[in-house]
Protein backbone atom coordinates (compact mmCIF):
# COMPACT_ATOMS: atom_id res chain seq x y z
CA UNK A 1 0.00 0.00 0.00
CA UNK A 2 1.32 3.58 -0.62
CA UNK A 3 0.05 7.01 0.08
CA UNK A 4 0.73 9.85 -2.01
CA UNK A 5 -0.51 12.99 -0.75
CA UNK A 6 -0.43 16.92 -1.72
CA UNK A 7 -1.89 20.21 -1.39
CA UNK A 8 -0.39 21.37 1.46
CA UNK A 9 0.80 25.23 1.77
CA UNK A 10 1.22 28.80 3.32
CA UNK A 11 -2.43 30.07 3.94
CA UNK A 12 -3.78 33.51 6.22
CA UNK A 13 -6.27 32.66 8.91
CA UNK A 14 -9.27 32.16 7.57
CA UNK A 15 -8.16 30.59 4.32
CA UNK A 16 -9.15 27.17 2.55
CA UNK A 17 -6.67 24.34 2.01
CA UNK A 18 -7.41 21.04 -0.13
CA UNK A 19 -5.35 18.10 0.91
CA UNK A 20 -5.32 14.92 -1.57
CA UNK A 21 -4.39 11.57 -0.97
CA UNK A 22 -4.05 9.14 -3.76
CA UNK A 23 -4.04 5.35 -2.51
CA UNK A 24 -2.10 2.67 -4.41
CA UNK A 25 -2.17 -0.96 -3.82
CA UNK A 26 -5.25 -1.27 -1.75
CA UNK A 27 -5.97 -5.08 -1.01
CA UNK A 28 -9.50 -4.95 0.95
CA UNK A 29 -12.56 -3.60 0.20
CA UNK A 30 -12.94 -2.59 4.37
CA UNK A 31 -10.87 0.01 5.19
CA UNK A 32 -10.57 3.17 6.45
CA UNK A 33 -8.57 6.53 5.25
CA UNK A 34 -7.55 8.98 8.46
CA UNK A 35 -5.79 12.15 7.90
CA UNK A 36 -4.01 12.71 11.40
CA UNK A 37 -1.73 15.90 12.29
CA UNK A 38 1.34 16.68 14.50
CA UNK A 39 2.38 20.09 15.51
CA UNK A 40 5.80 21.01 16.93
CA UNK A 41 6.23 20.08 20.44
CA UNK A 42 2.47 18.33 20.67
CA UNK A 43 1.31 14.35 20.23
CA UNK A 44 0.21 13.35 17.05
CA UNK A 45 -4.05 13.55 17.19
CA UNK A 46 -6.64 11.82 14.85
CA UNK A 47 -8.18 14.85 12.47
CA UNK A 48 -10.89 13.28 10.24
CA UNK A 49 -11.87 10.05 8.63
CA UNK A 50 -13.43 8.16 6.52
CA UNK A 51 -14.79 4.25 6.53
CA UNK A 52 -15.24 2.24 3.30
CA UNK A 53 -17.40 -0.31 5.43
CA UNK A 54 -20.07 2.09 5.55
CA UNK A 55 -19.48 5.36 4.53
CA UNK A 56 -19.23 6.80 8.04
CA UNK A 57 -16.83 9.69 9.11
CA UNK A 58 -15.01 10.84 12.06
CA UNK A 59 -14.15 14.17 12.80
CA UNK A 60 -12.10 15.68 15.65
CA UNK A 61 -14.33 18.28 17.58
CA UNK A 62 -11.89 21.38 17.12
CA UNK A 63 -12.59 20.63 13.09
CA UNK A 64 -15.75 19.85 12.94
CA UNK A 65 -17.86 22.31 10.86
CA UNK A 66 -14.45 23.70 8.91
CA UNK A 67 -13.06 20.31 7.61
CA UNK A 68 -14.64 17.75 5.17
CA UNK A 69 -13.24 14.54 4.05
CA UNK A 70 -14.22 13.08 0.51
CA UNK A 71 -13.69 10.47 -2.06
CA UNK A 72 -13.11 9.93 -5.50
CA UNK A 73 -13.50 6.32 -6.08
CA UNK A 74 -12.42 6.33 -9.21
CA UNK A 75 -8.98 7.94 -8.97
CA UNK A 76 -8.75 6.06 -5.26
CA UNK A 77 -8.08 9.75 -3.74
CA UNK A 78 -8.98 11.37 -1.15
CA UNK A 79 -9.76 14.79 0.25
CA UNK A 80 -9.39 16.83 3.59
CA UNK A 81 -10.96 20.34 2.64
CA UNK A 82 -10.24 22.63 5.30
CA UNK A 83 -11.99 25.81 5.77
CA UNK A 84 -11.63 29.06 8.11
CA UNK A 85 -8.22 27.60 8.78
CA UNK A 86 -6.87 28.45 12.16
CA UNK A 87 -3.50 29.19 13.00
CA UNK A 88 -3.92 26.34 15.59
CA UNK A 89 -4.55 23.82 12.51
CA UNK A 90 -0.38 24.62 11.79
CA UNK A 91 0.70 21.12 11.41
CA UNK A 92 2.40 18.25 9.45
CA UNK A 93 -1.04 16.21 8.20
CA UNK A 94 -0.55 12.61 7.27
CA UNK A 95 -3.16 10.71 5.50
CA UNK A 96 -3.55 7.27 6.55
CA UNK A 97 -4.73 3.65 5.65
CA UNK A 98 -6.33 1.16 8.14
CA UNK A 99 -7.73 -1.96 7.07
CA UNK A 100 -10.78 -3.53 8.42
CA UNK A 101 -13.82 -3.16 9.17
CA UNK A 102 -15.21 0.28 11.57
CA UNK A 103 -11.32 1.21 11.70
CA UNK A 104 -12.37 5.04 12.54
CA UNK A 105 -13.26 4.26 15.56
CA UNK A 106 -9.50 4.14 16.80
CA UNK A 107 -10.07 7.83 15.89
CA UNK A 108 -12.87 8.22 17.87
CA UNK A 109 -11.22 6.65 20.75
CA UNK A 110 -8.11 8.80 20.12
CA UNK A 111 -6.02 6.85 19.11
CA UNK A 112 -3.97 6.09 16.11
CA UNK A 113 -2.82 2.60 15.60
CA UNK A 114 0.85 1.65 14.69
CA UNK A 115 -0.28 -0.49 11.83
CA UNK A 116 -1.63 0.24 8.38
CA UNK A 117 0.15 2.94 5.99
CA UNK A 118 1.16 6.28 6.26
CA UNK A 119 1.49 9.17 3.60
CA UNK A 120 4.75 10.91 3.28
CA UNK A 121 3.26 14.35 5.15
CA UNK A 122 2.63 17.63 3.98
CA UNK A 123 3.07 20.76 5.83
CA UNK A 124 0.03 22.76 6.46
CA UNK A 125 0.89 26.59 8.08
CA UNK A 126 -1.44 28.91 8.99
CA UNK A 127 -0.32 32.60 9.88
CA UNK A 128 -2.87 34.80 11.81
Amino acid sequence: VQLVESGGGLVEAGGSLRLSCAGYGFHFDDYAIGWVRQAPGKEREGVSCFSTSDGSTYYQDSVKGRFSISSDNAKNTYYLQMNSLKPEDTAVYYCRYIEGIDSCNFYRGNIDPDFGAWGQGTQVTVSS
